[in-house]
């Protein structure tokens, strides 16, 4: 049975107007010079940062778990432009939904674009495997405009309309959206030769995840990467997006992971996460700590969220 869905302007309602205005002011942002409209993003992540108590408890206290070296005034210096970036990411997730061809390809430049055009000449389906850094919206854009077509995984949200807006924007830069859950339609487009823009690390319960640590700290992560490479037959090629000092974009992708699947879905993760790890120190304000990493650990672990109060 085809999947129902509903047009945006479908869930015009009072209800939603102020998502409505939200949108229609981002819309006006993204005709603005690009610097001009970055710096209204990082002025809304600076408001985020003053009003959002618990957000910010909640970044502060990953920030402080995954670099424990840093001195209290460097963690809170890097809870505020980690704010800075997600104000941002509102900024590009519009650019990515609105921005002309010719713009985005003037602000960005990507690598390693020949490894994944080899796996797909070789005939294999591509498992392009990235994580939610603040950039990722844009970057799919940029995507689009040099490699073949791809699918999309998506989160479905709480609200129809919250989730038809992220959807519809994504599909801006996919050939075609999959559910996060719906391993059977991701399998299907790897054997037949698709590429499947997936970003595994962010675990929301414990089914088919595995405790494994993140720089050095318990935390839930899904071993369904290792499945679907396996089920698919697919090259498993990272990649990364990054905002750079003055305001540019470098896509990099990385060579294909050799010997993975490798039978062990445990060691396969453990692989994805460091190379994650190494990613993130290159622009640590970049990746999304707004998530809580840490959450929904078994009995006998701790939990890292449940003090909050005190660091709001």
């Amino acid at each position: 049975m085809p999947e129902s869905r509903k047009p945006l302007h479908r869930y015009l309602t009072p209800d939603t107007w102020p998502t409505w205005i939200g949108l229609g002011l981002l819309r006006m942002a993204c005709w603005l010079p690009h610097g001009a409209a970055l710096a209204i993003g990082r002025g809304l992540g600076w408001f985020a940062y003053r009003v959002g108590g618990e957000r910010r408890a909640i970044v502060r206290r990953n920030i402080e778990l995954c670099f424990p070296e840093l001195s209290p005034d460097e963690c809170e210096d890097l809870v505020r432009r980690h704010f800075a970036a997600l104000g941002m990411s509102m900024i590009e997730m519009g650019l990515g939904r609105w921005a002309s061809d010719g713009h985005l390809l003037s602000i960005t430049e990507i690598d390693g674009v020949d490894h994944l055009l080899d796996a797909v000449n070789d005939g294999k389906g591509v498992i392009l495997l990235s994580a939610h850094f603040t950039t990722l919206e844009l970057s799919g854009r940029v995507l689009k405009l040099n490699i073949p077509p791809f699918d999309a995984v998506y989160r479905r949200s709480r609200s129809d309309f919250t989730t038809e807006v992220l959807r519809s924007g994504r599909e801006r830069s996919a050939a075609g959206t999959i559910e996060k859950r719906d391993i059977k339609k991701m399998v299907r487009s790897l054997r037949g030769g698709g590429i499947v823009w997936y970003a595994p690390d962010q675990s929301y319960n414990r089914k088919g995840a595995e405790v494994i640590p993140f720089f050095g700290i318990p935390s839930m992560h899904t071993t369904a990467t290792s499945t679907l490479a396996r089920l698919g037959g697919a090259a498993t090629i990272p990649y990364f997006p990054r905002r750079l000092p003055d305001g540019s974009y470098r896509l990099t992708i990385l060579p294909p992971l050799d010997d993975f699947p490798s039978g062990d879905a445990v060691a396969d993760t453990e692989r994805y996460v460091a190379i994650l790890e190494e990613q993130i120190r290159t622009c640590p304000e970049q990746y999304f700590w707004v998530h809580r990493k840490f959450k929904n650990l078994p009995e006998g672990h701790p939990d890292y969220y449940s003090d909050l109060a005190a660091s709001k």
